[in-house]
């Protein structure tokens, strides 16, 4: 069975004049419900992130100024937001939600997070709509666990998991593997332990290729025996920040791509969702339920 982590703490209001797409939150899981690709038994709601898991990625010294929403406006600045004790919460629900889609993984196959992908959280730091990593916590939470031995981050979303690199440099167990936009946001890149970066208006055909080869030798050089998935929808040509040229199917065939290498090499895989910034929320909308659709005719 396909398990989806929601809460209705994802859709947490931002303050007034953002203009980040929150709604979509809302209604991405309504459509799928919609069209029969899920039924509210796959949707199960997270609990909250202990200290310990926070504390196993990210410094004491932020996780407390995370509890005491004590920040300096620089770093809200950097963060994107102005940051409030709701948004630190739901931060933290998400964060526990793909957790939690790491262990149905192993159970299923496969599960989803309808938020997260928050891959420019720093060990340290905010920045870029990201408070707390969700994939380096599951991550290490597994490694942790000795639930894994080796994991592949297969980061598509359109700007480089920048946190996400930072916070697995000197760990040998985790590949982090970013195909972004060369340039985009953030200017200063960190090291990934692979870096494809693509010019601006790269389209469908380029794309799939690039990511096919370059997919195909990570999972024989690297070995991973677990899979997490940032699938941003940042990658549209519609999209307002993306700067890329992929269409809808194309997006899709990405999502096919991942998706079907992890259950023919029969790898555990968590997708959480990421960026998605359009101007018109259907195509939002409209791509990220491909991965979902995608999800439930190769696994399930």
């Amino acid at each position: 069975m396909l398990k989806i982590a929601w809460s209705p703490i994802y859709n947490h209001p931002l303050p007034q004049g953002h203009r980040f797409p929150m709604e979509k939150y809302d209604l991405l899981p309504k459509q799928l419900l919609h069209e029969g690709t899920i039924e509210e038994k796959n949707i199960f709601e997270p609990r909250e992130l202990t200290e310990s898991e926070v504390l196993a990625v990210h410094d004491s010294e932020y996780w407390r100024k995370l509890q005491n929403v004590d920040f300096t406006r620089q770093e809200e600045r950097r963060s994107g937001f102005p940051i409030t004790e709701g948004l630190i919460k739901r931060e933290i629900t998400i964060n526990a939600g793909t957790i939690q889609c790491a262990e149905y993984a192993l159970q299923y196959g496969m599960a989803m997070n309808i938020a997260g992908g928050t891959h420019h959280a720093f060990t340290n730091r905010a920045e870029g709509f990201c408070l707390l990593n969700d994939i380096a916590i599951a991550a290490r939470y597994l490694l942790d666990k000795e639930k894994a031995k080796k994991i592949l981050v297969v980061d598509l979303d359109v700007h480089q998991g920048n946190g996400t690199a930072e916070i697995f440099r000197d760990e040998k167990r985790v590949f982090t593997f970013s195909m972004h936009g060369e340039h985009n946001y953030p200017l200063q890149k960190e090291q990934s332990d692979l870096d494809i970066p693509l010019k601006d208006g790269t389209d469908d055909k380029t794309y799939l290729s690039i990511l096919n080869q370059a997919l195909n030798k990570l999972l024989d050089t690297e070995e991973p025996d677990f899979i997490f998935f940032q699938s941003g929808v940042d990658v549209l040509k519609t999209d307002k920040l993306g700067r890329l040229g992929l269409t809808i199917q194309g997006c899709k065939r990405r999502d096919q791509l991942v998706i079907e290498a992890a259950k023919i090499n029969d790898l555990p895989v968590v997708a959480s969702m990421g960026g998605g910034y359009s101007e018109d929320i259907k195509h939002i909308i409209e791509a990220h339920a491909n991965t979902y659709r995608v999800a439930q005719t190769t696994f399930f």
